[in-house]
């Protein structure tokens, strides 16, 4: 009979490798990069041993999509998903997702952070990261349009740069930029949603085409 097979420190393989492995990469990815971390880093960490790491994924590559496609599945859910929330309190609510713990700032973004590593557009992870930013406006673009946004789509955008941007410059300066953003966030909707009122309000106020007679003058 075969014995199970043991990691570096003698842990036996089973059914929760696979998750040591993804934490691991969790861990070490976002402590020192995705370019710093070697496999033989990340199987001691995880305790299992090579082989096991390749049994579960078939290259690094294939590894650091997966470590990105844990962060966020939901695509925001925790925000978009809200039914206590207006839509307009949803687009704000994006600006107070926590991201790391009560006393470290916000980390890079991590779907930046790896494309700023892995300069291959065709990379794995730089394709999922693409299609998760797109999704994000997406979810934002839609949300604007249930707030009545004149221009869902351009808000949207803007909303999504201004998460990215808060993201990088908190990581650059080492200081909370993120209600900066939510402030000019707020601006940038409640302009949107003006727009919607001012036109309703000159609809409302127009005198109707034709003769004047026919309207009994």
């Amino acid at each position: 009979m075969t014995k199970p097979e043991k990691g570096p420190q003698g842990r036996r393989r089973g059914r929760g490798a696979r998750e040591r492995i993804l934490s691991a990469s969790q861990q070490l990815f976002r402590a020192q990069g995705i370019n710093r971390t070697g496999m033989d880093q990340l199987c001691a960490v995880a305790q299992v041993s090579k082989r096991t790491a390749y049994q579960h994924f078939a290259g690094k590559d294939e590894l650091v999509a997966e470590y990105l496609r844990r962060f966020d599945p939901g695509l925001m859910a925790a925000v978009f998903d809200r039914t206590d929330l207006t839509p307009r309190e949803r687009l704000l609510a994006a600006f107070e997702m926590p991201m790391s713990g009560p006393d470290e700032l916000t980390p890079l973004c991590p779907y930046i952070a790896a494309t700023v590593e892995i300069h291959d557009p065709q990379h794995p992870a730089s394709e999922y990261a693409r299609e998760y930013k797109l999704a994000i406006a997406a979810r934002l673009a839609e949300t604007a349009r249930e707030a009545g946004a004149t221009d869902p789509e351009r808000l949207g955008e803007q909303l999504a740069l201004l998460l990215d941007g808060a993201s990088a410059r908190t990581r650059v300066l080492n200081a909370e930029s993120f209600p900066t953003a939510a402030a000019i966030a707020a601006v940038l909707i409640d302009n949107a949603l003006e727009d919607v009122k001012a036109t309703a309000g000159s609809t409302k106020g127009e005198i109707p085409s034709g003769d004047p007679a026919d309207a009994g003058v």
